[in-house]
């Protein structure tokens, strides 16, 4: 064993047990966000036992002060951890943190907080983890209450959304919900407007009204949105497209549409 500079016992990777049900985080920025905004879920952070720059060293630091204990281990156990070689020499096993537990806990606490009106992101058929971690941190940077998608057709929350969220991924709700037509049924009657994104909507979003409560429905790139789910939308708006591609990656498409969004609020307290 190896004693840390602030008393904190630093143990090998090989006499670290794991618990069957905690997950894994890794790189500084999903690890940090983890420990400022549920530090009690960090049960133990593995370090590259070769880095001794500032950044580590600031790292190790706050590591320390929320009490989680710190294992020096070698790159290889890094990778294998985290399943990835880019892992910048931190991984984490972690529980799950205290989140609300349903869409409709959270829209409530939404209007209680009197945070504005509700904004939600709501993703058809985006199952790349890549996408996912993007929307995420856009979603969160824009203000957004929560991102919603169907369990049958998205993928989970995994160390590579959390990784490509930068932290994000603990701070925005994530609800997979098991009928997606019927949850945007049920904005609707919280008056919660839902539009939809298409390539050929005759509408340009910046057309459309976003300054109230709303639901912003995108798909994946290439396939869209389902057409369950396009029907079951007020509003069906495009991004206008001026150059020779297509279509947007849908995490660069979801940034549009929410800061648009953001922009009209902004506006309209004015």
């Amino acid at each position: 064993m190896v004693r840390g500079t602030a008393g904190r016992t630093i143990r090998s990777a090989a006499s670290s047990r794991y618990h069957r049900r905690m997950g894994i985080l890794f790189g500084f920025h999903a690890v940090t966000v983890r420990l400022k905004t549920a530090p009690r879920s960090v049960i133990e952070v593995h370090i590259d036992a070769t880095r001794r720059d500032a950044r580590m060293r600031a790292f190790v630091q706050r590591v320390q002060e929320v009490g989680a204990t710190l294992i020096e281990s070698d790159d290889a156990r890094l990778g294998k951890l985290s399943g990835t070689a880019r892992h910048q020499g931190v991984v984490a096993r972690v529980t799950a943190p205290v989140r609300s537990h349903s869409l409709d806990d959270t829209l409530d606490e939404a209007e209680v907080e009197g945070r504005g009106p509700v904004l939600l992101l709501v993703l058809d058929g985006v199952t790349d983890p890549h996408n996912l971690g993007a929307c995420l941190r856009v979603a969160d940077g824009a203000g957004a209450h929560a991102v919603v998608a169907p369990k049958d057709h998205a993928v989970g929350l995994n160390a590579t959304v959390a990784k490509v969220a930068s932290g994000a991924a603990e701070s925005m709700p994530y609800f997979m919900v098991t009928n997606l037509a019927r949850t945007l049924v049920e904005l609707k009657e919280r008056d919660i407007r839902v539009v939809g994104t298409a390539e050929d909507a005759p509408r340009s979003l910046y057309d459309a009204d976003l300054s109230g409560p709303l639901a912003l429905v995108l798909g994946a790139e290439g396939k869209g949105m389902r057409q369950l789910t396009a029907r079951h939308c007020d509003e069906l708006v495009r991004l206008p497209m001026l150059g020779a591609v297509e279509s947007l990656n849908v995490s660069v498409a979801s940034g549009i549409c929410l800061y648009e969004a953001l922009r009209q609020r902004i506006a309209a307290r004015r």
